[in-house]
């Protein structure tokens, strides 16, 4: 039987090291792991997020950017997009309501996309 526990969530970047500056401004975490290949985040909830060269991935990675997304809840997302309005980031959706709730969405280095909601409350 699978066990249903997400483990991991991996990210296929073309640097690395770069996209490691990236996130680790706008999680301000460290990583916990780190190469010129691979980089790996603890996050809060215990679910790792790796960062790997698609370069050097096994299978061969053929998929690209943007075609999912991760993300991220928040307790504000207008305070949260303000606050990283100051960093250099790509921003794909400004904050707005919609069906589940309100949300915005930003762009890593690569174009993966990560998006930030707070759930509308039943």
């Amino acid at each position: 039987m699978v066990n249903s526990n997400l483990g991991f969530v991996l990210l296929f970047v073309n640097n690395p090291q770069k996209s490691a500056e990236f996130y680790n401004d706008i999680l301000e975490l460290k990583p916990i792991e780190q190469s010129p290949t691979f980089v790996l985040y603890a996050l809060a909830n215990g679910i790792m997020l790796g960062l790997w060269s698609r370069l050097t991935a096994e299978p061969r990675v053929d998929a690209q950017p943007g075609a999912s997304e991760i993300c991220f809840p928040d307790q504000d997302v207008d305070v949260l997009y303000e606050f990283l309005g100051k960093k250099s980031i790509v921003v794909a959706q400004k904050p707005c309501d919609m069906d589940f709730g309100r949300t915005f969405v930003i762009l890593d280095p690569d174009g993966h996309r990560i998006r930030f909601y707070k759930l509308w409350e039943k």
